[in-house]
């Protein structure tokens, strides 16, 4: 693997065009490139639960908001996008890039719901010891998936979903509903059951959280 990291991200980016707010100096902004030529491209979602799994490790406070946000409460503190290139019939190149909100405390975005590691406790972090414990984390879980357990990675992520349990409000094309969560697909397809009883499959963004 390869990674790159920098101080001042003036230009970061998110799912669907969104971009991610980091102050100079105050956090971890960092991307992993990795070969994983063993995924399918129809499992590379498995990856994206792998370094949810390695920033939730941080703190035992933290919950994934799928497909892979990082919540605290119901404020994010961490945001990941995934590029992968194909190599015949498999992954050939895939970019990981992640931002950790560590040390900052005022955010100017329109973000809506930003949270630091600092704002939670009231003290600075050792950006470099954090990245460490998150590196150390997503190679414990590659490896997992190079060995063939995805299974136990899928019900880790499972596990420390955020709203797994109980009704919640929701939004899609058609309105804004209440649903309780039935399941994320191998795909990353999230399950959604309404209170009609209907079961719903959204891909990434075809669904929002109300908060």
């Amino acid at each position: 693997m390869t990674l790159i990291t920098t101080d001042d991200q003036c230009k970061g980016r998110g799912q669907k065009g969104n971009s991610w707010e980091s102050e100079v100096g105050k956090n971890l902004t960092f991307s992993i490139v990795c070969h994983p030529d063993f995924v399918l491209p129809s499992r590379q979602f498995i990856l994206s639960q792998a370094i949810a799994l390695a920033v939730c490790g941080i703190d035992e406070h933290l919950q994934v908001k799928w497909p892979n946000d990082i919540y605290f409460e119901d404020k994010k503190i961490s945001g990941t996008l995934i590029e992968c290139d194909l190599q015949g019939k498999h992954i050939g190149n895939c970019i990981i890039g992640t931002g950790v909100n560590v040390n900052q405390t005022v955010f100017r975005s329109d973000a809506p719901n930003p949270v630091s590691l600092k704002q939670i406790y009231g003290k600075d972090f050792n950006r470099e010891d954090i990245l460490q414990k998150i590196l150390d984390g997503f190679g414990f879980f590659y490896e997992m998936i190079r060995d063939g357990r995805q299974g136990e990675i899928q019900q880790k992520y499972l596990e420390n979903l955020y709203r797994r349990t109980g009704w919640y409000d929701y939004e899609d094309a058609d309105g804004t509903f209440k649903a309780e969560f039935v399941d994320i697909e191998p795909t990353g397809h999230l399950l959604l059951r309404k209170e009609s009883g209907e079961v719903k499959r959204y891909e990434f963004k075809e669904v929002k959280f109300k908060l």
